[in-house]
């Protein structure tokens, strides 16, 4: 048996305000598991994946990546664990602020201590994972919602995670680079965790789905099953669009 990327136990979580958002979710992915995390807004999905990488400290219960303890107060570990899991926020505004694209994508590498001919394979290899070679020099606010989008996955993809976490990663994409994000996700070979309210995507690339409701799991099965039960979505406030059939 290999080691899960992910293993929480009996993680609950409390904002300051008192508001209880985890209530105990024990959850286990295996290593190259693709795995879509639904669920209706105010659910706890953003609270869980913050505390992946040690963003949310871990207050109660524990987690795992990779088999190593997140712990908020050891700040090496925390670093490591950063460099594990690598989360692609829904704006990539949020994630691009250098002046080129291989700068971009660079950036966490150099902070990990790489130099050199190793940093230009690190950066030339994501550049080709998600297209982008012929953008490096790019600025990246020249370029368009979905290319920003993929030079954001591509700077994740820079540090070798353990576990790609993307947050909406479908969200404001015209077709065609819906289509073209879907095509290199499905050939990254990488535990994935995606973080959606797009029913269709999540079925496209994830064959794992797990629904998170009032801070609990509530579902945990293949994302086939869990999108045919009609009542199941319902109650989690969950749709599928008009006319959408699962194949």
């Amino acid at each position: 048996m290999t080691t899960p990327s992910l293993e929480i136990k009996e993680l609950a979580f409390a904002y300051p305000d008192g508001n209880q958002a985890l209530f105990g979710v024990n959850l286990s992915i295996n290593k190259g598991e693709r795995v879509a995390l639904l669920g209706p807004n105010g659910a706890g999905k953003t609270t869980l994946v913050m505390h992946m990488n040690g963003i949310h400290p871990t207050a109660q219960g524990s987690v795992r990546i990779a088999g190593e303890l997140v712990d908020s107060k050891n700040k090496e570990s925390i670093k490591r664990i950063r460099s594990k899991v690598g989360i692609v926020f829904q704006d990539p505004d949020d994630q691009l602020f250098m002046p080129t694209v291989g700068e971009d994508i660079a950036f966490g590498p150099y902070n990990m201590g790489k130099r050199g001919a190793e940093l230009d394979a690190l950066v030339n290899d994501a550049l080709e994972l998600v297209g982008m070679a012929e953008f490096k020099d790019r600025p990246p606010h020249h370029l368009s919602f979905g290319q920003r989008r993929r030079v954001a996955v591509a700077t994740v993809l820079a540090m070798k995670p353990e576990i790609l976490v993307l947050d909406e990663p479908s969200s404001n994409l015209d077709p065609a680079s819906r289509r073209e994000l879907a095509d290199i996700l499905r050939s990254l070979d990488i535990t994935m965790v995606m973080v959606t309210h797009d029913l269709p995507y999540a079925n496209e690339l994830c064959e794992r789905a797990v629904i998170l409701n009032g801070g609990v799991i509530v579902a945990d099965d293949s994302t086939r099953n869990i999108l045919t039960n009609k009542a199941l979505l319902a109650t989690n406030r969950l749709e599928l669009p008009v006319g959408f059939s699962i194949q």
